[in-house]
């Protein structure tokens, strides 16, 4: 399952207004609807783009050939006047093998979408690192819970999402994105420091156990 459920390759995800941008490698370009892209690093986690059915397939093999041809995202939408500085982006090497393209065709303009998402974005992948795809800052918090809690040994309580949110922020185990489209976040959880904290937290009254747990 992915980490946003109603990411859908039909369905492209800019909004009204909203600032496109160009996807350009192997010599096409496309328009990219939304992104996730390490500024650090130039690792490209996520894209949605929109173009034609030829451009989607080169853009994205070239990508994925890590060819000597940089590829970039450039501020303004394909086939218009390009507003924004180019900025490079690369497949990061620890997502190679575990990336899904959908490609489906547009009804209405009849172009092309294609939705491109590493695997570490599916709350089934079997990784203690993970990517949160959220439609909202507001639904990442619920989001991270529902990843986190399949991947601790400790049942993590559903009221506890904020304050695993916002430990996580603070411990650096969840790193804000470059992002547009989309809200997106890596988490890198560290186990035996998130056992400590819950611990305390519990001991303090700053967390409370469920009746049922604590009936038990």
């Amino acid at each position: 399952m992915l980490a946003t459920q109603t990411l859908d390759p039909e369905d492209p995800v800019s909004g009204t207004g909203q600032v496109l941008y160009t996807i350009s490698a192997g010599g096409y370009s496309a328009t990219a609807d939304a992104f996730a892209r390490d500024e650090r690093t130039e690792g490209l986690w996520f894209v949605s783009m929109v173009g034609s059915q030829t451009a989607l397939k080169a853009i994205w093999a070239s990508l994925l050939k890590q060819q000597g041809d940089a590829a970039h995202i450039i501020r303004g939408a394909d086939g218009m006047l390009l507003s924004g500085d180019y900025q490079r982006c690369v497949i990061p090497f620890e997502t190679i093998g575990t990336w899904t393209t959908k490609i489906a065709r547009l009804p209405v303009s009849g172009g092309w979408h294609a939705l491109v998402y590493t695997k570490q974005a599916e709350d089934g992948f079997e990784k203690d690192t993970f990517l949160l795809l959220a439609r909202s800052v507001e639904e990442a918090p619920a989001l991270h819970h529902r990843f986190l809690d399949k991947r601790s040994p400790l049942p993590l309580h559903g009221s506890w999402a904020g304050w695993l949110w916002e430990r996580g922020i603070e411990e650096g185990e969840i790193v804000p994105l470059q992002s547009v489209g989309i809200s997106a976040y890596r988490c890198s959880p560290k186990s035996d420091k998130l056992r400590e904290d819950l611990s305390a937290a519990v001991a303090s009254g700053r967390l409370t156990l469920p009746k049922e747990a604590s009936d038990g």
